[in-house]
């Protein structure tokens, strides 16, 4: 099994900037830089890059998905929703990757997998779009049988399997049906030829528990990185949690 890969989702050095500087993302005072970041990242040994680049623009912006994708040296991985001008914009950028993922204005974060069932119409041509245009799509989905077909189906190349369920755990019982969840999940993708990657409330003491899943490629982390740089700086706080990755059997 090759080594299980990291991408950092700088989306929090975004919202810190944007506590200030919202209204003036341009200036010169404007900080912190979500670019500086997201090339200490890589030079901390981190894979690739994610942002979201959200309707409402509540942490990254335009200029900051197109100054990324000028400078990011590993792999560019966009999510955003299935809307019109997202969309739009992303084929514009061109990323390396695109994750779709739900979008609710209300939400603090991502909340739940993307239904790709309920909105198979709408995203069968906007996988094409993506993907005549050369950029890999993953779908981000609850760890459930008929989600994983779904992507398959609609052509994706990749799934992210939302692993917030099993981090907010709070009892082994709920721990153990939703890493069964995830494990289930994650060899019905592999079997359907699909590239497993996991994300979502990932910290650096449940990351003992993603290791039992198996078939993972990549995961995708952000707030509890962002978090652990506040005390020791982005560079270590990436270090660390490649150390934690590390002997991942799959």
């Amino acid at each position: 099994m090759s080594a299980l890969h990291l991408g950092v989702n700088i989306d929090h050095v975004a919202t810190l900037r944007q506590a200030r500087y919202a209204t003036m993302p341009e200036s010169k005072n404007a900080e912190p830089d979500p670019l500086a970041i997201a090339s200490i990242c890589e030079r901390a040994g981190a894979h690739g890059i994610t942002a979201h680049l959200r309707a409402d623009r509540r942490h990254m912006i335009d200029r900051d998905i197109e100054r990324l994708r000028e400078s990011v040296i590993t792999k560019l991985n966009l999510e955003i929703g299935n809307t019109p001008e997202i969309v739009d914009i992303t084929l514009r950028i061109v990323p390396d990757e695109v994750c779709l993922v739900p979008e609710k204005r209300e939400e603090i974060t991502t909340e739940g997998g993307l239904d790709l069932i309920a909105h198979r119409k709408e995203l069968t041509p906007t996988v094409k779009r993506l993907q005549a245009a050369g950029v890999r799509v993953s779908m981000f989905i609850d760890p459930v049988r008929e989600q994983i077909d779904a992507a398959a189906e609609l052509g994706a190349e990749i799934v992210e399997l939302h692993t917030g369920k099993l981090a907010n755990a709070f009892t082994e019982k709920f721990k153990r049906f939703e890493l069964d969840r995830l494990r289930d999940a994650a060899v019905r993708a592999a079997n359907l030829n699909l590239q497993v990657n996991a994300g979502h409330g990932i910290n650096y003491t449940n990351i003992a528990q993603i290791h039992k899943i198996p078939h993972l490629t990549e995961l995708n982390i952000g707030h509890s990185i962002v978090a652990r740089s506040v005390f020791v700086g982005f560079e270590i706080a990436v270090r660390e949690m490649l150390r934690l990755m590390e002997n991942y059997r799959g």
